[in-house]
């Protein structure tokens, strides 16, 4: 493990510079064969000194891109134009989501033979044979066991739109008052969060659990999981709530609709219909037979889905690409 201080989220030229530097002397003291990058920013200052350091092959995986319908015209083809520029010495492609694979084929990223959709799966089995004190738990999450729970799992960031859940929450508790809400994550906009919680009046039955490590445990106290998300690869927090028998109300972003069937096992709808998302939670509580379907639908993941498989499947590109190199 190597860690580059200098490679901050946010863009800062004089930073990215410095990490840019970093990586390239770093990788020509390493000396890999395959260097796989992940995320936007990363995936560019990797790729790149990569190709400056003579690594042999360079693999990008796509979960979901930098660029999006809520970007101005000017940085959105800015971003695309860099995207397409480090494409020319990217050797792979891995896509978590078809979506995303048909979108980088049609901004001229890649041809369909340099991508390949790999899913970004979750360990399906672990979650499944987890047993859970459903009613120990919500006590110490501060939730009454007797009461339903509609639960959302994201950072708290402008792409995770923490804020609509919120807005959903107050829809929900309007018709549905003995509702719990919880939202386990934190981040930037948590003090938004805080005041539109007490602005709507929301303290009582609402439940900020910040960041957690037992996200399984927690998907099995939700009766709906909830996710608001404005843009996404594939959500591996559908997979971890379906996994879980937990029917899901999310949005219909990217690849989001590759793994959850609308109407079988969740709903989807337009990112910012809170209204939509609020009318679904509510039949869902409303319909616990219906609820419990859907979730045991979730439960039947197709094994593309699994963390092992996507394992394999990754292992399985790098030795025939290693191949090439070596014939």
């Amino acid at each position: 493990f190597h860690q580059i201080p200098s490679l901050v989220r946010g863009i800062w030229p004089l930073s990215d510079l410095r990490a840019l530097l970093a990586l390239t002397l770093l990788l020509r003291r390493l000396k890999p064969a395959i260097v796989h990058t992940h995320s936007s920013k990363a995936g560019v200052l990797g790729r790149v000194a990569a190709w400056l350091a003579g690594v042999p092959i360079i693999i990008h995986s796509i979960h979901g891109f930098g660029f999006t319908r809520y970007q101005s015209a000017v940085v959105r083809r800015t971003l695309i134009a860099l995207e397409c520029l480090v494409a020319k010495v990217t050797t792979r492609f891995f896509a978590v989501s078809e979506a995303n694979r048909q979108l980088g084929m049609e901004i001229g990223l890649f041809p369909e033979s340099r991508c390949t959709v790999i899913r970004s799966g979750v360990d399906v089995a672990a979650i499944r044979r987890l047993e859970v004190d459903t009613t120990a738990k919500k006590r110490e999450l501060g939730l009454e066991p007797g009461r339903p729970v509609v639960g959302m799992v994201a950072p708290m960031k402008p792409q995770k739109a923490p804020l609509d859940f919120v807005r959903v929450a107050a829809r929900v508790a309007e018709k549905k008052p003995e509702t719990q809400f919880l939202f386990v994550g934190d981040g930037e906009l948590r003090e938004a969060m805080e005041t539109e919680i007490a602005r709507l009046g929301l303290t009582k039955s609402f439940r900020l659990a910040g960041w957690r490590r037992d996200v399984p445990a927690i998907m099995r106290c939700l009766h709906v999981f909830v996710l608001t998300s404005l843009w996404e690869g594939l959500p591996r927090v559908y997979l971890e709530a379906m996994a879980s028998g937990v029917p899901v109300v999310g949005t219909r972003v990217d690849g989001a609709a590759e793994v959850i069937r609308d109407g079988v096992s969740g709903y989807l709808l337009a990112p910012g219909d809170v209204q939509g998302l609020a009318d679904r939670v509510l039949s869902l509580l409303a319909n616990p037979t219906t609820a419990a379907d859907m979730g045991r639908w979730g439960e039947s993941l197709p094994r593309e889905f699994d963390i092992y498989d996507m394992v394999r499947r990754q292992e399985q590109e790098y030795e025939r690409l290693l191949a090439g190199i070596k014939a």
